[in-house]
């Protein structure tokens, strides 16, 4: 492995970048409302198309949360494995942590875009609904970024795509193109999280 880059080492939002992982096993110690407030602060200030932001972030604490993981542990015997499995590790990290953060898509651009766009429909839904998606997902690691300077664990939980309806309409939320949950609190362990592949491996150069 190649050393790594000295500016990582003397810019606190590399350092941030480099620090953050996931982490799915969480301690009992409560996050504070500031904290999460700060977290939401974060989010809402990432780029979001034409300055939408078509997003809604949803805090879920003690019950709810645990209804959430309840939900996800029933449906996981609906697949196959492995994603049975990663729905059921979901689902734990879900109720062990002592806050879970949902963002979903609005569809509020997908709609005003549509309309506003002279193109042909289905040609300005795509380019709306792929631009929501981006803007969202600019939103929850913008999230993640700051939990990690704050000294917080998080994990953004991939495979609930699999049942994003189910999940959807548990939030109250109209069915959309987007939707991430992301446990929130104090990592039981301090790990460094796994190895980047080296970055030569991931750049191309063009006309260099």
């Amino acid at each position: 492995m190649k050393p790594a880059d000295p500016a990582f080492s003397l810019n606190q939002t590399l350092q941030v970048i480099r620090q953050r992982h996931s982490i799915r096993m969480f301690t009992k110690q409560e996050v504070s409302e500031d904290r999460i407030n700060l977290l939401l602060q974060a989010g809402n200030e990432a780029p979001s198309a034409h300055n939408q932001q078509s997003w809604r972030f949803i805090v879920m604490r003690n019950q709810k949360r645990q209804d959430l993981a309840r939900l996800v542990t029933s449906r996981s015997g609906d697949f196959p494995r492995p994603a049975s499995t990663l729905l059921r590790m979901a689902a734990r990290s879900i109720a062990g942590a002592p806050v879970v953060i949902a963002i979903a898509n609005t569809g509020d651009l997908i709609r005003h875009g549509t309309q506003l766009f002279k193109v042909e429909k289905e040609m300005a839904h795509d380019f709306f609904r792929t631009m929501e998606i981006q803007s969202s997902a600019a939103a929850v690691e913008n999230l993640l970024l700051a939990a990690t300077s704050l000294g917080l664990a998080t994990v953004w939980l991939g495979i609930l795509y699999l049942i994003k309806d189910d999940v959807l309409e548990f939030l109250g939320e109209p069915k959309g193109e987007f939707m991430a949950v992301v446990p929130v609190g104090y990592g039981v362990t301090s790990s460094r999280g796994p190895q980047k592949q080296p970055l030569e491996m991931k750049v191309r150069y063009l006309d260099r």
